[in-house]
């Protein structure tokens, strides 16, 4: 592969992630050039014949080919026929004739057509760098990848493209929640850090904390059996984890979580909360089920209505301490010594395209998120997951593109997926599990659902496909019932209440976020249904017939979604689930005017498919060694999850990942 030149190699993973649309692969080639003058420059401008560029558009490779004397552009072939029909495709015949007009890539492209039209000069941008001589690329794959290759090449970036140069100790890749608490963890040391973060500000909170044995437990004077939630974590992920790996968590969780509070409460006064007993844990009546799923560990969080989120204090700690975040600094890729160790990185600036060679004398940090936004990856790494899902609540910067550098520097990726889905991605009658086109999402793709997540739908009310049958134990963590759902039409289902949702909510007593639905009161319930009622995705009807047609079922579905309902009543009658073994408490009745149904799928948070890492947080290889200078944390990580999100122990995703970013960040400074 040649090199990229500055002026040729194209915005890399942050510069999509801000403007929706990455560069795709780069080609030159040489032809005959054209005899038809179009648009002009000063003579010997251009090396005369014909170039192609290509970038990636809303669901295909955009190519661009322009033919060049020495001073003018001849003729011009834009190719946007794998684009939406009606909108990039439809736009090539003006978009060619811009480029005509204009003589550079400066175009306006096609209003409607934004994505497609951003593709297009930047494939034309291409070819008037290799008609200058300024690009010498012939094939480079960047962030994106494609259907059949979502990894792509790692890109190979000219020592002239690099300008400037930072020297540092530690580096941390990314400004979440992992990334700012390694952050803040090393501030607090005084070590000599940076951080990068490809957007402009820090990213999302992620409130909810698990830990083991922390201030809150002792407290409380509970006392964690560390050796039985080792186990439960290890069933979720059906022994696919590296039980030492969860141990450092359990270990050292408590440390954590104090480290947090000192800044939350102890600096900024923010008041910790943490959840114990009763509200920590499902009902006893479960254990008679086999279904007792939950272990105390403890979820904490803050006061929320403070308008505090722990990131943004974050950022305000390591400022106060004389730091700051490299915003609008993306990574392109990492670097190696002969010895195979990590020396650093090379970032990209997302507002002037100039490149940063970042040295890291003690290590780097990758803290830069899972893959939900990225369907590429999405479709090869999870079909199923992928599936059952019909909305997300995903950061849309989540693209995976530290996964990707990280396996191009030899890491290993773990083969399991471990989506974070929760039953909540409310769609209106008809709508199918799984994407959809998009004109304006990334990839071309997104899910149906308009509403991030319809709370409600994790209560255990009855469920049925669209045969109008029950089909599943509506008792169970929040993916049981959408993985459930893939053997059913549609990978739907429906749910099914009464007047009394409210008081069957606060029996159920579900916990995690799920409670906020008991525990927020009626304005919260009544918000959350009628935010779903207006987008034609929950039905309020006086009859449970009337309901029936509202939720599409016809015919023998209809007769049989209504001997469904009265068979639920007659079981909910005997306080006994004759038929799936729900606990009686969880059982509701279906008899009192309005009704309420809904269609149901899975809603993605994040996937937790990450590299593999040991104990210490180093990056594991193929072979899974250690990867000297080299540490993970966050959903990118991996060895913790596998097939799914343990739900129920409340944090436990949070708490991994702010306990590998303290440990990480303890081994790079040799602090332990």
């Amino acid at each position: 592969m040649n090199k990229i030149s500055r002026k040729g190699f194209l915005k890399i993973a942050a510069a999509a992630a801000m403007s929706g649309v990455t560069a795709g692969a780069l080609a030159a080639c040489n032809a005959a050039s054209s005899s038809t003058a179009a648009s002009s420059g000063a003579a010997g401008s251009y090396t005369p014949g014909t170039y192609t560029g290509t970038a990636e558009g809303i669901s295909s490779t955009v190519k661009v080919t322009m033919t060049f004397s020495d001073s003018a552009v001849t003729d011009v072939v834009v190719d946007t026929s794998g684009e939406t029909a009606s909108y990039g495709a439809a736009a090539a015949e003006e978009l060619k004739n811009q480029l005509l007009n204009a003589g550079s890539d400066e175009i306006d492209g096609v209003s409607g057509s934004t994505i497609t039209s951003d593709a297009v000069k930047k494939a034309a941008k291409s070819c008037f760098a290799q008609a200058k001589g300024e690009a010498t690329v012939t094939s480079v794959q960047l962030p994106t990848g494609d259907e059949t290759d979502w990894l792509g090449e790692e890109p190979d970036i000219d020592e002239a493209a690099i300008t400037e140069t930072v020297d540092t100790d530690i580096v941390i890749v990314g400004a979440g929640n992992g990334g700012m608490f390694a952050a803040a963890y090393a501030a607090a040391k005084g070590l000599n850090f940076r951080v990068i973060e490809q957007n402009g500000n820090v990213q999302d909170t992620r409130h909810w904390v698990g830990a083991v044995d922390g201030f809150g437990a002792q407290e409380q004077g509970i006392k964690m059996d560390r050796a039985k939630l080792l186990s439960e974590v290890s069933r979720y992920a059906s022994g696919k984890c590296d039980q030492r790996v969860v141990k450092t968590w359990i270990n050292e969780s408590a440390e954590m979580i104090e480290f947090v509070r000192s800044i939350m409460e102890d600096k900024y006064g923010v008041k910790m909360i943490y959840t114990y007993g009763d509200e920590a844990k499902w009902p006893a009546e479960n254990a008679e089920h086999n279904t007792d799923y939950m272990y105390p560990e403890i979820e904490y969080t803050y006061d929320r209505s403070s308008g505090a989120a722990r990131n943004e204090l974050l950022l305000q700690y390591i400022q106060e301490l004389g730091y700051d975040v490299d915003f609008k600094t993306s990574l392109a890729k990492l670097e190696k010594n002969s010895d195979g160790r990590i020396t650093g990185i090379i970032a990209q600036s997302t507002e002037d395209d100039h490149f940063i060679r970042y040295n890291a004398n003690k290590g780097v940090l990758l803290a830069c998120g899972g893959f939900p936004g990225n369907p590429y990856m999405m479709e090869q790494l999870d079909p199923l997951g992928t599936s059952v899902t019909t909305a997300c609540s995903y950061s849309p910067s989540d693209k995976g593109y530290g996964i990707r550098a990280a396996m191009w520097a030899g890491a290993n990726l773990d083969k399991e997926a471990a989506p974070m889905l929760f039953d909540r991605g409310v769609v209106a009658p008809g709508v199918d599990g799984g994407y959809v086109d998009s004109d304006t999402a990334f990839g071309g793709k997104a899910f149906p659902g308009t509403i991030r997540q319809y709370n409600p739908g994790t209560q255990p009310f009855l469920k049925v496909n669209r045969n109008g049958e029950r089909f599943a134990n509506e008792s169970s963590p929040y993916n049981d019932i959408v993985y459930a759902a893939a053997h059913q039409p549609g990978r739907v289902y429906a749910q099914i209440c009464d007047a009394n949702i409210l008081e069957d909510a606060k029996r159920f007593h579900t916990i995690g976020c799920s409670a906020q639905t008991r525990n927020a009161g009626e304005a919260y319930v009544q918000g959350k249904m009628d935010e779903a009622i207006a987008a034609g995705a929950l039905f309020k009807c006086d009859t449970l017939e009337e309901l029936a047609d509202k939720l599409g079922f016809t015919g023998e579905a209809k007769d049989t979604f209504l001997a469904t309902v009265d068979r639920y009543n007659e079981l909910y009658d005997k306080q006994n689930d004759e038929d799936f073994g729900k606990p009686a408490y969880r059982l509701s009745a279906i008899r009192t005017a309005p009704f309420y149904g809904c269609w149901l799928g899975a809603s993605l948070l994040t996937t937790e498919q990450g590299i593999a890492i040991n104990e210490k947080g180093q990056a594991l290889d193929n072979d899974n060694k250690p990867m000297p200078g080299l540490y993970i944390t966050g959903d990118m990580s991996g060895s913790f999850f596998a097939n799914n999100y343990p739900c129920l122990m409340a944090g436990v995703a949070m708490g991994r990942t702010l306990t590998f970013a303290m440990k990480a960040v303890k081994q790079m400074a040799g602090l332990e």
